[in-house]
């Protein structure tokens, strides 16, 4: 389980049931109960990490994650609501060294807010101090809900310090980015983690590992050493996939082009940032999904063949069979979308 999440660097998880999605896309016979166990034994962690978003991770790399980010954070403004506070950096140590001992078992932000408002009696905004301390100080989500670990409500237990060289923090990312969506570009890097691009070239340009290949039409990327990007006949090969929300394939390159056409970008990615569930066709976005207690919709955002068609009726069965017992209609309180796709028929497979 830990090694399909190191593969891809980290699994988007704003709603609870994207990072399952996500390893049932990846995995023959994913069962939901192991990633269950994961969170509850804190082997995968989910934390707001790239680009300040909830993702899930190994445990094991959390450290090192949030070492490479320090400097957006910085950046972000987080260590100044602390300076504004009064709080020195010695305080600020102090400070989350008592929280680690009272969390010892999962607190909601009410609860915290409460507990700095006795830790930190001078402080008279405790909801602004808290929604600092838990980036600057590392706070990952607890598990404590059905259907899919997590609920609306987060509640938090403390991560591991980040004691990370941030440069060599940055490289392990740079690494590890490339080696789940690479061939790629610096932009691409820094539009997955929001890290800035002349940082990520300083850090590239000391890496004897990371080697410059030939993209389509004589563009430049970056790869590590012995990748070897799958081919366009491959990529015509792959079977229809019905990805969930937020899927990280969508979002891990400033060239959304890659896999979604330029014309499905607004009906895909939504201005508030929602990116909807997606249907994939040679690695490509075609159209986007709903699922109901009954089947799954499918609305093409252009034509889709038999044979096509024939692949995603099994993969809509495996879908269903897989959300039955936790929820049928999953996404479905963002619905409001579908009506504002372009006109067109509703497909139902999956029945």
């Amino acid at each position: 389980m830990t090694d399909a999440v190191r593969s891809v660097l980290a699994l988007q998880a704003q709603e609870p049931a994207a990072p399952y999605l996500a390893l049932w896309n990846r995995i023959d016979g994913f069962d939901a109960t192991d990633l269950d166990r994961a969170f509850a034994d804190g082997a995968i962690v989910k934390a707001s990490l790239f680009r300040f978003t909830l993702h899930a991770v190994d445990a094991d790399d959390i450290g090192w994650v949030r070492a490479a980010m320090q400097s957006r954070v910085r950046d972000a403004g987080y260590h100044d609501v602390l300076d504004d506070t009064g709080l020195t950096a010695e305080r600020v140590d102090d400070l989350l060294d008592r929280l680690t001992t009272v969390m010892a078992e999962p607190h909601d932000s009410a609860d915290i807010e409460g507990v700095l408002s006795e830790l930190v009696p001078d402080v008279d905004d405790p909801p602004r101090l808290w929604s600092a301390l838990r980036v600057v100080g590392g706070f990952r989500h607890a598990a404590t809900a059905d259907p899919w670990s997590f609920g609306r409500r987060p509640a938090f237990l403390p991560c591991t310090p980040a004691d990370d060289d941030e440069s060599a923090a940055t490289a392990e990312l740079v690494r590890r980015y490339l080696a789940a969506f690479g061939p790629a570009t610096i932009a691409d890097v820094s539009q997955f983690t929001i890290l800035k691009r002349s940082a990520l070239k300083e850090v590239v340009a000391s890496m004897a590992d990371v080697v410059a290949v030939a993209g389509p039409d004589g563009s430049q990327l970056l790869d590590v050493s012995g990748g070897e990007p799958r081919s366009d006949a491959e990529l015509a090969t792959l079977p229809p996939r019905l990805l969930g929300m937020w899927d990280s394939v969508l979002l891990a390159y400033a060239d959304r082009s890659r896999v979604i056409p330029d014309e499905h970008r607004p009906h895909v990615v939504r201005r508030n940032g929602d990116v909807l569930p997606t249907v994939l066709v040679g690695g490509v976005v075609r159209g986007v999904w709903r699922a109901s207690p009954d089947a799954i919709g499918i609305r093409a955002l252009e034509p889709l063949d038999d044979a096509t068609l024939e692949g995603l009726q099994d993969e809509a069965r495996d879908l269903r069979r897989f959300l039955a017992d936790r929820e049928p209609d999953v996404f479905s309180r963002f619905e409001r979308w579908w009506d504002r796709l372009p006109d067109g028929p509703t497909i139902t497979i999956g029945t």
